[in-house]
């Protein structure tokens, strides 16, 4: 979490915004450590690095009150976390642990910014310590920009809570639930004043969890808040407390980022040529129980597309039961419509078409986003 995306939340103006990111530079700068086990860190932005490859960071930025973190050879926890925020606002602080940049402080050896075309997984994992005499959320940080920039806030920032604790909310609204990384999440959506963010809640808490990054950013895309020739700039592990947090800890914290295979991160396999413009005609019969859709993709763009990839994520309780004109999976939540052989090309003006069946509980809805082998579709 950056601390200019919490004061632009609650719209701080731009003076302020400045004045921040001057403190958090400033105090980056003076504010590191060599890597120690047990090191205490109470400075406002102290950070040290552990294992020779990740950064941990106090990051207090929403009060005065005092707040340290003791931090290991595999993780940190929260020894003292005095003060407390109203909860309908932005918590006081963000203590994480990362790999990749953070308003200009990078960790030992790695390879982010990275383009997300680039990427073939994303394997991490985090274990985490809970308290319940708190007000906060164990929130797991994805950032992603149109430039593979080391410093600011970036354009789009998922957001995975594990956990959390009283009456707290992610950012903007409810916009629905998804299955990511074969887990049930609500899903969350709006706008900071800085950047957009994509919220994924955990119906209960997650203490530890092996998964790939990339399935998230998938869900980024399909919504149409990244694109594949975005840049992935770090990923973060930690808690935003509101009220008290002493004893939270991330008891141990991996993260690598693979590249290789040149795959579409919307869309596993051959990405094909990138789609400069984009619209989809999506067409439904409905009946009790049952649909079929049938998915026009118009390339509006003035370059040939070879090879498409159609990612849009299905509202829940759907399921796709049987597909033509394209391979669809898988077949619920955010899933990726590939060509076959003999549609693999769509010419300027031109457009392709496939359909599927599918079931689907409660109320029937349709795809809020598309995207063409990363690109965002308009929607007829």
């Amino acid at each position: 979490m950056r601390p200019s995306k919490h004061h632009a939340r609650r719209a701080r103006g731009l003076f302020g915004a400045l004045l921040t990111s001057l403190t958090v530079a400033a105090a980056l700068l003076t504010g590191a450590t060599a890597a120690q086990a047990d090191t205490t860190i109470c400075e406002q932005y102290g950070s040290t690095t552990i294992q020779g490859r990740y950064v941990v960071q106090n990051n207090r930025w929403g009060t005065s009150e005092t707040q340290c973190i003791s931090v290991s050879d595999s993780g940190f926890r929260l020894t003292q976390a005095d003060g407390s925020v109203p909860t309908n606002g932005a918590p006081k602080s963000y203590p994480s642990i990362f790999n990749g940049c953070h308003y200009t402080n990078c960790s030992p050896g790695t390879n982010l910014p990275l383009q997300l075309s680039s990427i073939s997984s994303a394997p991490t994992s985090i274990s985490y310590g809970y308290v319940s005499n708190a007000v906060y959320d164990a929130a797991y940080d994805i950032w992603l920009d149109p430039t593979p920039r080391k410093d600011g806030v970036n354009r789009t920032e998922i957001m995975v809570w594990f956990n959390k604790v009283g009456s707290i909310q992610p950012v903007g609204s409810q916009v629905g639930t998804a299955t990511v990384a074969g887990r049930q999440w609500q899903v969350w959506s709006g706008n900071n004043g800085s950047n957009d963010v994509l919220s994924f809640v955990a119906p209960s808490a997650i203490t530890s969890w092996n998964f790939d990054v990339m399935d998230f950013v998938r869900q980024a895309i399909s919504r149409g808040l990244a694109q594949s020739s975005w840049y992935l700039t770090s990923v973060q592990a930690g808690f935003e407390p509101w009220q008290n947090g002493a004893g939270l800890a991330v008891n141990s914290f991996s993260s690598t980022v693979n590249t290789g295979g040149g795959t579409d991160p919307g869309n596993p396999g051959d990405p094909g040529t990138p789609a400069s413009a984009c619209k989809v005609t999506y067409a439904t019969n409905v009946w009790q129980g049952g649909f079929t859709a049938n998915v026009t993709v118009a390339n509006t763009g003035s370059t040939a597309v070879n090879g498409w990839k159609v990612a849009f994520t299905l509202p829940s309780g759907q399921q796709i039961t049987s597909a033509w004109g394209a391979t669809v999976s898988p077949s619920s939540g955010a899933v990726t419509a590939s060509n076959l052989a003999y549609n693999g090309q769509i010419a300027p003006g031109g457009q392709a078409a496939f359909g599927f069946q599918g079931s689907y509980s409660g109320t029937f809805a349709k795809p809020s986003a598309f995207s063409l082998n990363g690109t965002a579709c308009s929607v007829a």
